[in-house]
């Protein structure tokens, strides 16, 4: 787009039956950036992007893609979509297949097969070349999907949960690969329930939560915003400063003990550490005077910047970060 958006959602809905899958959710992608859209799982992330893809279409709003154009027939050839449910074929063989969808794409035979070619070995997959599909791992045609998704080399590139079932190492091969595409100038949109993966490489995101947006934003602006909300680990040079530190707290309604957190700062089990929320109009030199004034030995007071997971726990409600974000096992 000539105004510097890649993507522009515009009050979007979706409904099945009486769900509501997505609830006038609207969002902008700027051009060569990685952007997130992250949330629940069931929280509307798929079916936003296939409205993306025009697999299905929106029952209002309007979605606009690279130069204006409407998802469907005229951004195709612009746009590679890995779906969530992968799709491919069992019975041929993997560098057939790849030129197949490349062909798809509008690529010459040859030129699709040097591609496939060239992915498989940026993937790793160059001696799998004349295995069929069906003999692959999991993880492996995952793999071979992605480069399908990218073989044509489109301008924005749709990844839904890129990195679900992949062990680690196949994992950091997928985010390499993806900040290569961005690298060369182009966007990447991928929706993901993982935090951890979406923290190491997003640059935008936008979070989703039952069909309807609840944060969205540059990531570092995100986390600043949430770091200036007041949370700060402390850690005192004894038992007795710490519970001068508590006296405080509790006298001057300086700010409150947090509970155990997943990915917190501080060490729960350990008695000279705490992590607080300051209160209501507090800032954290406030904090620091009043702690000091008590007599409480620090040799360690540092304003906490929360992680991604930190965010999305608190913007989502934690019954349902907890679903969301349990581990998965790797796929072999």
């Amino acid at each position: 787009m000539s105004d510097g958006v890649a993507v522009r959602v515009t009050g979007i809905s979706k409904r099945f039956g009486n769900h509501v899958a997505v609830d006038d959710v609207s969002f902008e992608v700027p051009t060569g950036v990685i952007y997130g859209v992250l949330g629940p799982n069931g929280a509307g992330k798929s079916t936003t992007l296939r409205m993306m893809n025009d697999i299905i279409a929106p029952d209002r709003g309007t979605i606009e893609l690279l130069d204006g154009l409407a998802p469907g027939t005229a951004a195709a050839p612009f746009v590679g979509f890995l779906p969530e449910e992968r799709g491919l074929y069992p019975k041929m063989r993997v560098l057939e297949m790849l030129a197949f969808m490349g062909e798809l794409r509008g690529l010459t035979g040859r030129e699709a097969k040097r591609r496939g070619g060239s992915w498989l070995e940026r993937l790793g997959l160059s001696q799998w070349h004349k295995n069929r599909v069906q003999d692959l791992s999991k993880g492996m045609q995952q793999k071979v999907q992605f480069a399908a998704a990218l073989i044509h080399d489109p301008e924005l590139v749709i990844l839904d949960e890129p990195w679900s079932g992949l062990d680690p190492i196949n994992a950091d091969v997928l985010r390499d690969v993806v900040r290569e595409q961005k690298a060369a100038g182009r966007t990447v949109v991928f929706s993901t329930h993982q935090m951890e993966q979406a923290e190491k490489i997003c640059e935008h995101i936008c979070i989703i939560a039952r069909g309807k947006k609840v944060l969205e934003g540059r990531l570092p602006e995100v986390k600043r915003a949430a770091a200036a909300a007041g949370r700060v680990a402390l850690g005192f040079a004894s038992v007795a400063d710490r519970a001068r530190a508590a006296r405080v707290f509790d006298d001057r309604a300086l700010a409150t003990v947090r509970a155990a957190q997943p990915g917190d700062e501080v060490d729960v089990e350990d008695p000279l550490a705490l992590e607080v929320e300051l209160a209501s109009g507090v800032d954290s030199q406030a904090l620091l005077a009043g702690l000091l004034g008590a007599g409480a030995a620090l040799h360690r007071f540092e304003v906490v910047t929360p992680s991604l997971h930190q965010i999305f726990v608190e913007r989502v409600g934690r019954h349902e970060a907890q679903i969301a974000l349990r581990s998965e096992e790797p796929t072999p």
